[in-house]
C-alpha cells in the first residue's frame, strides 16, 4: 500500500497524486473518484473561499483525476471508475446551494462520460454512486452540526454500507446506485416526480439550524 498526501482542491496537489499512481508502475484496474467537502448556510452569509475550495475539489478534481485515469484505462484496454455524487445532486437545496450544484455536476459528468465510452465501445465502465446523508464527519465539517439533517438524517446510512454498495456496483459494471437506506432509494426514485418548491421546503426543514426562527 502507497499512501499519499495530497491537496486536490489545487491543480498541483492532483498531479501529485497522480505521480504517485503512476509511480507504482501497476496497472490501473479501478479507482474511486470520492473526495468531498460541504458548505453549510445561507449563500449571501456563507465563505466564498471555503465555497470556491468545495468546487475546486468537488468538480475540477473530479474532472482533473478522471481525465489522467480515463486515459490510462484505455491506454491499458480495461477499468473501472467510481464517481461519488449525492442524492442533493437531483435536489433543490437551500442552505448547500453550491454543494448540490457540485453534486449535479458529478452526476450529469459521471453518466456522460459513460455513455462516450459506451459510443466508442470501450470497455472502461463509469459508475455514478449517489449516497444520501451518511453517518460521517461530513456535516460537522460543513458547519451543520446543529441541523436535522445533521443530527438524525445522517443515522439513516453507515459508511460501510455506502462504500460497499457503491464498490460492489463499480465492480459489476453498474451504471449508477443510490446508496444506502431505503429513504434515499426513494427520493432517487421520486426525484423527478416531485415539484422544486417541495424539494426545497423539504431540504431547508433537514439544514436549517434547529434554533433557527420557522
Amino acid at each position: 500500500m502507497t499512501a499519499v498526501q495530497a491537496d486536490l482542491a489545487t491543480y498541483e496537489g492532483c498531479e501529485e497524486f497522480w505521480r504517485a499512481v503512476e509511480s507504482t508502475g501497476r496497472r490501473l484496474d479501478a479507482i474511486a473518484l470520492n473526495a468531498g467537502v460541504g458548505v453549510g448556510g445561507l449563500f449571501y452569509e456563507t465563505d466564498l473561499e471555503k465555497e470556491i475550495n468545495l468546487v475546486r475539489l468537488n468538480v475540477e478534481s473530479t474532472v482533473h483525476i478522471a481525465k489522467h485515469a480515463v486515459r490510462k484505462m484505455i491506454g491499458q484496454g480495461e477499468g473501472r471508475i467510481l464517481i461519488t455524487s449525492s442524492i442533493a445532486g437531483e435536489m433543490v437545496a437551500p442552505r448547500e446551494a453550491v454543494y448540490a450544484a457540485s453534486k449535479a455536476f458529478d452526476l450529469s459528468f459521471g453518466k456522460s462520460l459513460r455513455a462516450e465510452l459506451e459510443v466508442i465501445e470501450s470497455p472502461v465502465t463509469v459508475t455514478v454512486l449517489q449516497p444520501g446523508p451518511t453517518d460521517t464527519d461530513f456535516f460537522h465539517r460543513a458547519g451543520m452540526d446543529d441541523t436535522k439533517v445533521g443530527t438524525e438524517g445522517k443515522k439513516d446510512s453507515e459508511p460501510y454500507d455506502v462504500a460497499k454498495q457503491g464498490f460492489d456496483a463499480m465492480m459489476e459494471g453498474e451504471k449508477h446506485v443510490y446508496s444506502a437506506s431505503w429513504k434515499t432509494k426513494m427520493e432517487g426514485a421520486t426525484a423527478n416526480a416531485v415539484p422544486d418548491a417541495v424539494k426545497a421546503s423539504m431540504h431547508e426543514k433537514q439544514a436549517k439550524p434547529l434554533n433557527a426562527e420557522k
